[in-house]
């Protein structure tokens, strides 16, 4: 028989999750492929996928192993190793020695790197302006975001082997 949750009462097991939860999965799904596409728009006039771009930028500030870029963007170590060779076959980075960890390399944005992270900064500034007028403002982004980092979170707690 299925409980339905009185006032006060969470119910978490019941048809309602199951849905709830194919339901964030879809719409996350939906969103990571708008956010692919929006992002390519942007950087493939400039010879960079999504992909590319996204880990480019993480190492704009400072270099990073693969493996810690990896954790950061919560995709595979082998995907971003092979995104970053062609980083470094592009000249848009390259490896240096790792003074903490003598075989993980450090990635590094290089000057040229820079140039085009630098070259999608407009287009990048216009869309996220655009988004947040659409969504009502910078707190309502800022909102979206935090619940997007609360349900990421609770996936890790529950199913801490499930690794990309």
């Amino acid at each position: 028989m299925l409980h339905v949750a009185t006032s006060g009462e969470h119910d978490c097991g019941g048809v309602a999750a199951v849905d709830a939860l194919s339901r964030s999965a879809l719409a996350v799904l939906h969103l990571n492929g708008k956010f692919t596409a929006m992002f390519n728009s942007l950087t493939l006039v400039y010879g960079l996928s999504a992909a590319q771009w996204l880990i480019l930028d993480t190492i704009r500030a400072e270099p990073r192993s693969v493996s810690e870029v990896a954790r950061l963007l919560g995709v595979t170590r082998q995907s971003v190793q092979r995104t970053a060779d062609l980083l470094v076959g592009q000249e848009l980075a390259g490896y240096r020695d790792n003074p903490a960890h003598r075989r993980a390399k450090l990635l590094e944005a290089t000057d040229n790197g820079r140039a085009v992270l630098h070259g999608v900064e407009p287009g990048h500034a216009d869309l996220a302006r655009r988004l947040c007028g659409e969504l009502g403002g910078e707190d309502d982004l800022r909102r979206i975001t935090e619940v997007l980092g609360e349900l990421s979170r609770a996936l890790c707690a529950v199913a801490p082997h499930a690794r990309p």
